[in-house]
């Protein structure tokens, strides 16, 4: 399996790189090095690292029998747990419904007016991609099957080369506010409509796994019934969401993504420290369970070639080119560059920290049954909970209980954002409201989050049906997202892609796949030996039988139908595919400034501000507002009329809270460093007792 992921894998990441290269990114002499950096390193540690846990020549102690009692309790913790669980949530509502406060316009509430730095994105990334259902599902699966469990974390160096350098520049500067209005830009609003629907099912789908995770955790804790529990925890998030919108959510995951981070590396801290150090937990360890590819095809219920599609490939793609949650984040930083520098870090730096933080309780509590500790006929899917009342005295367990509430509402935040925008941008004013204003819009999207939330508490029954959350989430994933995939990498990386194959792809991939629903028999061709399993004969059983291999049946079929629609159709003209397809990044660039430019590297200083309230011009598709500065700042900057720039308080700790973009108009002559802003953009750069103070100034393209 470890040949398998990295000859296929290597394939798309070559496909990357040649893109990268033929747009320039590896032969401009001052980013060439960087830009490889970038790839390679993420390559070959995930390379190094999972060929030494798959060859590497280990061994483990023989397991010691269990003495003591099984039973456990049917309430965990103590009554200060839970203390602190609550306290846990006043604090996310009272820095949820804070940092909204600001949000006037759609463009904050959705974007947080595209201004934050690279670390801020990276942390709130890691809420996001570390939800609630990661520490029941992958701690479940870390029990089962040991440090196998991480080959989800550990895959994301495939699709980067194609993410940072092709799909991400398109992104940023195309300044879309949604999945499906790219595809109406590239090809029409039938195609947007499509997408549209495709896109809702799958995010709502995920709003309603993560509510039946979280139920199903405090049924576990308090033997609270789940659809109950689901339904607590998500009007707590629709509260601070509906209030502040992406300027909430981003704050209050960078609290939840430390509070992730801590937590769950204390509790492996904690596990090793009991077993008597690293050597002796790893010792307790099965063979086993330090592969890194546990079987390729064995066991239908964890196979490692059915996990590479479905989530190396499908699901992977799925979250970081088509989830409108962290398409929304890279679209929040102040700049492309940043966006860049928050992925790399995510892939490198924090995503195997978060394998380790998710997967901790499992393999934990999998070494203290081997050592003796546990007894050996715990529960898979309650391993974490287990292992963690066990290790913690009363306080720290109702940390980790509020660490798991922030996993759950730093990636259901996230979803009901995402759907909210799409909901506003794709379907209310277009087709309803087209004249909306900015209240009218902001109502909406208020209006759409509490609806969300509702939707995702009626699917929990639905999930509920399946035996595990893993299996749940695997298949659901598995069934909705290939078509989607296939039609955004052949609309980015094609030009030959037309709008024909694109409704086909979609159609045509979603309708066979819905077919193999009722007769999953036709994926037996594309399951690699994976074997079908006993299943009912309800309504969903058919999702449940090759949950995992259907996502590479669903790829392979809309490829085809996608290749041979396109080929046999008419072209889109090139008016269609500027700045909206690879290697058309500088027509992207000139639509969102309104004038030329070029990445480049920023150049910055520090300037006084003036108001000037006879200045309210915009220019661009993203609506910038004109300003003037003095000709000492524009010498400083080596700028020009029409250049690009960044104004933010210049205390770069706040990440770019106060902060924002505009264009310049105007050099005009004075000796001082000075900037002329209009009245708004002065109030989101400066606060009422900094008016006196220098803004920073940055350059950009």
């Amino acid at each position: 399996m470890f040949f398998y992921q990295f000859i296929l894998g290597g394939i798309v990441f070559a496909i990357g790189m040649v893109v990268a290269h033929r747009q320039g990114y590896f032969s401009q002499s001052a980013y060439a090095l960087r830009n490889v950096l970038f790839v390679m390193i993420p390559l070959l540690f995930y390379f190094v690292l999972q060929g030494y846990l798959q060859f590497g020549n280990f061994t483990s102690s023989h397991p010691i029998p269990f003495n003591g009692l099984a039973n456990r309790k049917s309430v965990m913790g103590a009554p200060i747990d839970y203390g602190i669980m609550i306290m846990y949530f006043i604090i996310i509502l009272t820095i949820g419904t804070y940092f909204g406060k600001r949000q006037k316009t759609v463009k904050d509430f959705f974007f947080g007016g595209q201004r934050f730095s690279w670390w801020l994105i990276t942390f709130s990334l890691i809420a996001t991609t570390v939800g609630s259902y990661s520490f029941v599902k992958y701690s479940r699966v870390a029990f089962s099957y040991g440090l196998g469990s991480s080959q989800t974390y550990l895959n994301d160096w495939i699709w980067l080369p194609l993410l940072l350098f092709g799909w991400l520049p398109i992104l940023y500067f195309s300044r879309i506010t949604s999945i499906p209005e790219y595809f109406e830009r590239r090809f029409d609003r039938t195609i947007r409509k499509w997408v549209t629907a495709f896109v809702l099912i799958y995010l709502i789908g995920y709003v309603g796994v993560n509510l039946f995770t979280m139920g199903k955790v405090l049924n576990i804790l308090l033997n609270w019934p789940i659809l109950t529990a689901a339904i607590v925890v998500a009007t707590i998030s629709a509260i601070y969401v509906t209030a502040g919108g992406q300027t909430s959510v981003i704050m209050t995951d960078l609290f939840q993504g430390l509070m992730l981070l801590a937590t769950g590396i204390m509790l492996l801290f904690l596990g090793i420290h009991y077993l008597g150090g690293l050597d002796s937990f790893w010792q307790h360890l099965p063979r086993p369970h330090k592969l890194a590819f546990p079987n390729f095809n064995q066991d239908p219920s964890f196979p490692s070639v059915g996990i590479f599609w479905q989530d190396g490939i499908a699901n992977t793609a799925m979250f970081y080119f088509l989830n409108q949650g962290v398409l929304m984040r890279y679209m929040s930083t102040k700049s492309l560059d940043d966006g860049r520098k928050a992925i790399f870090t995510v892939v490198l730096v924090l995503m195997p920290i978060a394998a380790c933080v998710a997967a901790s309780g499992g393999w934990v509590a999998k070494a203290l049954v081997h050592a003796g500790v546990l007894p050996g006929n715990i529960r898979a899917d309650e391993a974490f909970f287990i292992a963690s009342d066990f290790l913690s005295r009363p306080g720290i367990f109702g940390l980790i209980l509020a660490t798991m509430t922030a996993a759950l509402m730093s990636t259901v935040d996230t979803l009901i954002t995402a759907v909210a925008a799409i909901v506003v941008n794709d379907i209310y004013k277009p087709l309803f409201n087209p004249d909306a204003g900015e209240k009218q819009l902001l109502k909406m999207a208020r209006i759409s989050s509490v609806s969300v939330t509702l939707l995702g508490i009626l699917l929990v029954p639905v999930f509920m049906s399946f035996k595990t959350i893993y299996a749940a989430h695997g298949a659901f994933t598995a069934a909705v997202t290939p078509p989607l995939v296939i039609t955004l990498l052949f609309s980015v990386f094609w030009k030959r892609f037309t709008r024909q194959a694109a409704l086909f792809t979609l159609v045509g991939g979603m309708s066979a796949i819905i077919f193999s629903l009722f007769v999953p028999e036709v994926i037996i061709p594309f399951a690699h030996g994976v074997p079908m399993q006993e299943t009912g004969s309800g309504l969903f059983d058919g999702m449940k039988q090759f949950k995992f291999m259907r996502a590479f049946y669903g790829l392979s079929v809309s490829a085809v139908i996608g290749f041979t629609t396109a080929v046999f159709t008419k072209p889109e003209s090139v008016q269609r595919q500027q700045g909206l397809v690879w290697g058309t990044i500088k027509d992207a660039i000139l639509n969102y400034k309104g004038s030329p430019g070029e990445e480049s590297a920023s150049k910055s200083g520090y300037a006084f501000t003036i108001i000037n309230d006879q200045m309210t011009e915009t220019t661009g598709s993203a609506n910038l507002p004109l300003i003037n500065i003095s000709e000492v700042v524009a010498d400083e900057l080596e700028a020009v009329s029409g250049d690009l720039l960044y104004i933010s308080d210049k205390r770069r700790w706040l990440g770019g809270l106060h902060s924002t973009h505009a264009v310049i108009g105007h050099i005009f002559t004075n000796t001082k460093k000075l900037i002329e802003l209009d009245r708004e953009t002065h109030r989101l750069v400066t606060t009422q007792k900094r008016t006196d103070q220098e803004v920073l100034v940055e350059k950009l393209y």
